[in-house]
């Protein structure tokens, strides 16, 4: 591709300069904005406009990136194949690639990496370095067959927003590798956007496919005299006092097919403007649920509870800041929805109903006349 079609985005932040440089054809703004990260070890982030997660955005939008990720993961890989997603902000991103990629593949398992330990036998921890809450937990599948499928899988498709270094992935296969996953014989990694370069293919023992919609570069410049971010406490990977569903068939203990199992008696008339909510990690069933509903004929955005501390400004135009459900006390925040309207708004849980914080229902409240709650049971 010729230098003349290099694209450069750059962001002036109150801490410094961020300078992308890519030769992809896709445009850049279409795909996401840049906001000030509330956290000191990095400054700034990429906001997708396809994720469905700072931005509330249709379920059609959504899986169209499903399918384009999954239509440029290689066709020959030797399995079984062990997909993982990177919690909390991957965690739909990866099972909507998943979905499409199971579909040619004879012996498939998902898993999420996730924050919230559960009743289940653990496989292996890893680190996050740079980000808000560092320690990640994964968990054998619950089902006999999909447990084996991972302890066998010789291929490990690592699927993630962004990648910037490409070191979360390289601390992942470090630590599968050191729990048993001996058989491994090949990588893909998928994200949305990669920053990483040839990183990850350098550094990893294994050969590596990298699959991305965008790929380049960032150079951050730090402003010397800008003022160091202070970050909530949300560093938390531990139990809650509010129970979790036994529920774990989305990703935590392992997936094979997917269905919505949640919301089966919502009801929608067309062109009502809904906006779905999943909360933290649990996202897989509330976009099916979102996706259910807008082929009914609805107007859906969806969107998700959070506990990324992200300040306002760029790419966040409003935000809602209440305490968590599930009982860790931490602060969370849902973006970009104080500022629309809506005729009906739906939070998806996998803790109670009752442990929905009044502060954020009062907020969303003044969104949308009709506020439901679901919990997955």
């Amino acid at each position: 591709m010729s230098q003349s079609k290099q694209q450069i985005y750059q962001r002036k932040l109150t801490s410094g300069t961020l300078t992308v440089t890519t030769t992809s054809d896709v445009r850049l703004d279409a795909l996401f904005d840049i906001a000030e990260r509330r956290n000191p070890k990095r400054a700034f982030l990429f906001v997708s406009k396809v994720l469905g997660r700072h931005i509330p955005v249709s379920p059609a939008v959504m899986n169209k990136s499903y399918v384009n990720l999954a239509a440029d993961i290689p066709a020959d890989l030797p399995e079984p194949v062990l997909f993982i997603g990177m919690a909390e902000t991957a965690v739909g991103l990866a099972a909507g690639v998943f979905r499409e990629v199971s579909k040619r593949i004879a012996q498939p398992v998902f898993l999420t990496s996730t924050r919230h330990p559960i009743d289940g036998d653990l496989l292996c921890e890893f680190k996050e370095d740079h980000s808000h809450a560092t320690d990640h937990l994964i968990y054998h599948p619950e089902d006999a067959t999909l447990r084996d499928r991972a302890l066998n899988a010789r291929t490990l498709v690592l699927i993630d927003d962004e990648a910037t270094t490409g070191k979360t992935f390289l601390n992942l296969l470090q630590a599968l590798r050191e729990a048993g996953l001996n058989a491994l014989t090949r990588v893909v990694t998928v994200t949305l956007t990669d920053w990483s370069g040839d990183a990850i293919s350098q550094n990893c023992p294994l050969p590596v496919d990298v699959v991305s919609l965008v790929k380049g570069n960032w150079i951050w410049a730090p402003r010397p005299d800008a003022p160091v971010p202070v970050m909530p406490s949300v560093n938390v990977t531990a139990r809650g006092s509010a129970s979790i569903a036994k529920r774990q068939d989305w990703g935590r203990l392992g997936m094979h097919e997917t269905s919505c199992n949640l919301g089966e008696a919502l009801r929608t008339e067309k062109g009502e403007r809904i906006l779905v909510i999943g909360s933290g990690e649990f996202v897989w069933q509330p976009f099916l649920l979102a996706e259910c509903l807008e082929n009914h004929g609805a107007e859906v955005r969806f969107g998700s509870l959070t506990r990324s501390p992200i300040a306002i400004g760029m790419a966040i135009e409003s935000v809602i800041a209440f305490t968590d459900n599930y009982g860790l006390g931490i602060p969370n925040f849902i973006y970009n929805v104080a500022h629309h309207t809506y005729d009906r708004v739906i939070v998806c849980v996998e803790t109670p109903v009752e442990t929905v914080c009044p502060e954020l229902l009062a907020q969303l409240r003044k969104v949308s006349p009709r506020v439901e709650v679901i919990s997955y049971e």
